[in-house]
């Protein structure tokens, strides 16, 4: 154990792991993975893990992708290619290109770092900060790298205290009283509670420190092994539980939150409720995540697009927003957007009322539209006089509507309707 002498974050490097559909967001990611939704406003979901890393003073940070990628790539390549090799940064976009075996994509997380050991040994670096690609939270990893050295961790793992019984959805931890992992188990249906709250358990973020050349050695074992899923949560950190020491590190020792955050705010924006909640958050007076936090800021497309416009002011046609986000490019005419998020380039027709609604960029909402608790896809055009969030029955068999009654709107929904 030793005490580190400056800050880590410089000799370390983060990967992100974003090639996974996310396929409880639905008909949202037929086109896109799941890091590449639109999150509160221009942003996408991966830039929060990006944003973290760079704000963490990580200047190395490679991504591998996979499932229709596209989109993603695109937007890295427009958003993050600020990075100078001059100046010791890198910035590698990974896709799967079956660099090991011509018939094999990722097989699983580790897999998708152990294909590309070869491209990271060139950066030398001494840590490794794996990521998960699509949770929405503000996290300092310097600490959690201070803490992975101090500690003498073969493996440190992020984690939440969560209710002991939410906890069957993620990969749990048993711990000693000193936070070391005795156990860790993948969506258990009974979890482990934690020494002293036995009420709550230790859930694991999707978040790891390593040292390189320990990571390397256990991906190098795993791929061997001919029974292995190739998965972090599923194999890699199960082995080093058994056969090292694998640490807890508490989200709460690194959570970043400004002045008038609440709570330690992190969310899996997996689900359409889930998403659609952790984006109106956005929208309360003092929001549980603070997105104008310009101390920690969360980076993205510098979109150039003209500011947003509010037009007419009559009785009955005035275009206003209350408790709402609008980003640029947008126009509110005539209309009215009540606790709801309007993404790039958002119209709203005359007479037109969105309330709670999270609509994606360059959709169009007719005149006369009238729309409660929806997500509108990028790029959808709402009929004139449509109505959505008053008929529960009509509304499940136009649209997607959930088990909270948020309906997903996507533009093959509406070309189905024929108006």
């Amino acid at each position: 154990m030793r005490t580190p002498s400056g800050p880590l974050a410089r000799d370390a490097m983060a990967y992100v792991l974003a090639g996974g559909r996310g396929s409880r967001l639905r008909e949202l990611t037929d086109n896109r993975a799941k890091p590449a939704v639109y999150f509160g406003g221009k942003a996408r979901i991966i830039d929060f893990a990006l944003s973290n890393a760079i704000n963490s003073g990580i200047r190395r940070i490679g991504v591998a992708t996979q499932y229709k990628a596209h989109s993603l790539i695109r937007h890295m390549q427009r958003a993050w290619n600020f990075m100078r090799p001059e100046r010791n940064e890198s910035f590698d976009i990974l896709p799967a290109s079956q660099r090991i075996s011509e018939l094999l994509w990722y097989e699983g997380t580790a897999d998708a770092v152990y294909q590309n050991i070869d491209i990271i040994q060139p950066h030398d670096p001494k840590y490794m900060v794996i990521l998960a690609g699509d949770h929405v939270y503000k996290m300092d990893y310097e600490r959690m790298l201070q803490q992975h050295v101090n500690s003498g961790a073969d493996v440190t793992v992020g984690c939440l205290v969560v209710p002991r019984m939410e906890a069957v959805a993620f990969g749990v931890m048993h711990v000693d009283d000193q936070d070391r992992i005795t156990d860790f188990v993948e969506k258990p249906a009974n979890p482990p509670g934690i020494p002293g709250q036995e009420d709550m358990a230790l859930a694991s973020m999707g978040i790891y420190v390593f040292d390189t050349e320990f990571l390397f050695d256990q991906l190098r074992r795993d791929a061997a092994d001919p029974d292995s899923k190739r998965d972090f949560g599923g194999d890699i950190i199960p082995y080093i539980v058994k056969h090292g020491h694998a640490q807890a590190h508490r989200f709460t020792d690194s959570c970043i939150r400004a002045a008038d955050e609440l709570e330690e705010y992190w969310r899996d924006a997996g689900t359409l409720d889930a998403y659609f909640d952790a984006n109106l958050d956005l929208t309360d007076t003092v929001p549980k995540l603070d997105m104008y936090d310009r101390e920690w800021p969360i980076w993205s497309d510098a979109v150039v697009a003209a500011p947003a416009k509010f037009v007419h002011d009559e009785e009955g046609r005035r275009g206003h927003a209350i408790s709402s986000l609008i980003s640029n490019d947008c126009i509110v005419s005539g209309a009215l957007a009540k606790r709801s998020l309007l993404m790039t380039g958002v119209k709203m027709g005359s007479f037109s009322c969105a309330e709670e609604a999270v609509i994606l960029p360059y959709s169009n909402i007719g005149r006369s539209a009238r729309l409660k608790r929806v997500i509108i896809d990028s790029g959808v055009r709402i009929p004139e006089g449509l109505v959505v969030g008053e008929d529960p029955e009509l509304d499940a068999h136009r649209f997607r509507r959930t088990e909270n009654g948020v309906c997903l709107i996507t533009k093959p929904m509406i070309d189905r309707l024929g108006m």
